[in-house]
């Protein structure tokens, strides 16, 4: 079995070794570009571990898996210019240093490299992958604009909130893993259970993002503790307070997310008032963890013998222990 850190290796070194085409260099700078500046890989190396759970050489799996990175970093360079960032990854985006023409086109042509590692896959299993993939992709459009309606929706519901954000952050996870079954030659009853545990892993570790972001320690968590409050950003946090708060509470809530003006410290410090008063943190705890403990289960329930699904495992409690 290879560790997760030979896992990152293998997947950051397919990567960075991909041939890129050089010319139109306005086109292919900015994927060379998106790629070099890292992320933690966590897609890519799922696909693998997931793979090495049923095969012990993962060569096969890698194109799947620098597949699956490609397509992540293409939506990450269009929901940059959809919400007009600036930084990603401590660096300009794509968007703020080309454009967003050249954003656009270098996004799509990223995606057309993915499919490309794809078509490399065996052909006794091409469909499968290719099917599997187009579920992810399809699934990402869709979680995207329900959270573009969401941000002019003036009540939202906790499930269509989970809806989303398992659209959004949880059908890559699941997609991933499964296509690393698949390529492996995982029985079928074990390929639903991969897609189980990785639906239910991006659930936690999305609503951890939202607890965090609220919660968090901004050193260790990486991002400005507040940011989601101050941008009136509906999660599950703001979901759950705006339905159990009563009374001045309520009204203090709804005022603070209708004003404009009003100073950041302050608004993010009145918030988690009323976030401590009614109880949002345990009650975001309590789904985290619930969750994460399906997400364990399915695991537990794969075929495998146990010592196969210890790396699995700990890509899990990595990803859910980054201020915890």
């Amino acid at each position: 079995m290879y560790s997760i850190e030979e896992l990152t290796e293998i997947a950051d070194k397919g990567i960075l070794n991909l041939s890129i085409p050089e010319e139109p260099k306005r086109l292919y700078e900015p994927i060379r570009y998106t790629l070099a500046s890292g992320g933690k890989r966590i897609r890519p190396v799922l696909v693998l571990a997931a793979c090495n759970m049923y095969s012990n050489s993962v060569d096969k799996a890698l194109y799947p898996a620098i597949a699956i990175e490609l397509f992540h970093n293409f939506t990450l360079i269009h929901d940059d210019i959809m919400d007009k960032a600036p930084i990603r990854r401590n660096q300009p985006t794509v968007f703020a240093k080309w454009g967003s023409d050249i954003a656009i086109l270098s996004g799509d042509a990223l995606n057309i490299l993915a499919y490309q590692l794809l078509a490399k896959s065996d052909k006794e299993i091409l469909s499968q992958v290719i099917n599997t993939f187009n579920k992810i992709a399809l699934g990402v459009c869709d979680g995207q604009q329900y959270d573009m309606d969401f941000e002019t929706a003036q009540y939202i519901t906790q499930e269509e909130y989970l809806n989303m954000i398992e659209l959004k952050t949880s059908v890559l996870l699941k997609g991933a893993l499964q296509i690393g079954g698949i390529v492996a030659g995982a029985p079928q009853s074990d390929i639903i259970k991969l897609g189980e545990f990785g639906l239910n892993l991006g659930l936690a570790f999305q609503l951890q993002d939202d607890l965090l972001d609220a919660f968090g320690n901004s050193s260790t968590f990486g991002k400005k503790i507040g940011g989601d409050i101050v941008a009136n950003k509906k999660t599950f946090l703001t979901i759950k307070a705006f339905s159990l708060a009563k009374g001045k509470s309520l009204e203090l809530l709804s005022s603070y997310f209708k004003a404009e003006g009003v100073d950041p410290l302050q608004k993010v410090q009145e918030v988690l008032k009323i976030y401590n008063e009614v109880g949002v943190k345990e009650i975001t705890e309590e789904k985290i963890n619930e969750y994460f403990d399906n997400a364990l289960s399915a695991l537990d329930k794969m075929s495998v013998n146990g010592e196969k699904k210890v790396v699995l495992k700990s890509i899990a409690e990595k990803m859910m222990n980054r201020d915890r």
